[in-house]
């Protein structure tokens, strides 16, 4: 296939389809409901360079504050964790954090020693610091979006690369038709393309599909060719995985609702990515009643749910996790 071929393909319209099964009613969790919980402090323009406090810096001697609304990837050696919001003035690390209720700053967990590390980096790290999405692609952490204070009014539409091995951030530079400023959206990596799916401004939840190519970076608007009575239902925090043939879209929700785990799959019109693993992990999360600390996973192959042994810690919902190559 030549390369203008290639390209055409590509950009062929792709199409939705909603599968029916899901897993048995999920019903561990906690039974109380999820309370909102106000900042408690007028925040001031972020300063570009943060300033990290040296308590934060000495390895194995402390932890990241508690926090939600962060991202987690993760390599073969490593756990990273980036972003998140606390409103609790103390927890949240006090006067010493110039972006509370937010946490700009990239942390490290290393796999072997069991020791955490607040990272120093160099450049411009992006200041919306809640409900980004990222990914970890060799060596490189790219974020995408988000939301700083006040939610919904503060996003982000850009994509910044950080280089883990040389602790550097840059923005990177693309062309095209960018998605809107928007927050709560997933993204996934196949062959070379970053997908972007849904996501909310704050006022709206989307359904829309963007892709970029992350060797010419140019983005596309993709738009399927379904009826508009039979895509996904709107939506933000949801996940996406993929077999490399796929895009799965599982869970989500939005301010009035949550979805169930049926699975609405993107079939992209052209896809030689192999996946690693065909299996998807999920826990915890909030079903509109439950705060849930379950453990499931799916074979994408079989489309069959088994419920893992294990239990997280404590319910949670708006928060990570992250599997190890």
């Amino acid at each position: 296939m030549s390369s203008a071929e290639h390209d055409g393909t590509l950009s062929q319209l792709n199409k939705f389809e909603k599968l029916s099964w899901r897993p048995s009613i999920r019903e561990s969790g906690s039974k109380k409901r999820a309370r909102w919980l106000q900042a408690r402090r007028i925040f001031s323009p972020s300063c570009p360079n943060l300033r990290i406090p040296n308590r934060f810096l000495r390895e194995g001697h402390c932890v990241p504050p508690a926090r939600s609304g962060h991202r987690c990837v993760a390599d073969s050696t490593n756990l990273y964790v980036f972003g998140g919001y606390n409103p609790d003035f103390e927890e949240a690390g006090g006067s010493e954090n110039e972006d509370y209720p937010l946490f700009r700053e990239l942390w490290r967990f290393h796999f072997a020693t069991a020791t955490w590390q607040q990272v120093r980096t160099e450049g411009y790290m992006p200041t919306e610091l809640a409900s980004m999405s990222a990914v970890l692609h060799g060596n490189n952490l790219l974020v995408f979006g988000g939301t700083g204070i006040p939610f919904g009014e503060n996003n982000g539409n850009d994509v910044h690369v950080c280089n883990v091995q040389y602790k550097r951030w840059n923005l990177l530079n693309c062309r095209g038709k960018k998605p809107n400023k928007i927050y709560g959206q997933a993204m996934v990596i196949i062959n070379g393309y970053l997908y972007v799916f849904g996501g909310t401004t704050g006022y709206l939840y989307s359904t829309d599909l963007h892709r970029l190519d992350l060797t010419t970076r140019e983005w596309t608007h993709l738009k399927p060719n379904n009826a508009p009575s039979d895509l996904p239902e709107e939506r933000y925090r949801h996940e996406l995985a993929h077999d490399g043939q796929r895009i799965y879209i599982l869970g989500g929700g939005t301010s009035w609702t949550s979805y169930t785990l049926e699975k609405d799959i993107l079939l992209p019109a052209v896809v030689t990515a192999v996946c690693r693993s065909k299996m998807v992990f999920i826990c915890g999360g909030y079903n509109g009643e439950l705060i849930l600390s379950d453990l499931w996973k799916i074979n994408l192959q079989t489309f069959q749910w088994t419920k893992m042994p294990a239990a997280m810690p404590e319910p949670a919902y708006f928060h990570s996790a992250a599997v190890t190559p």
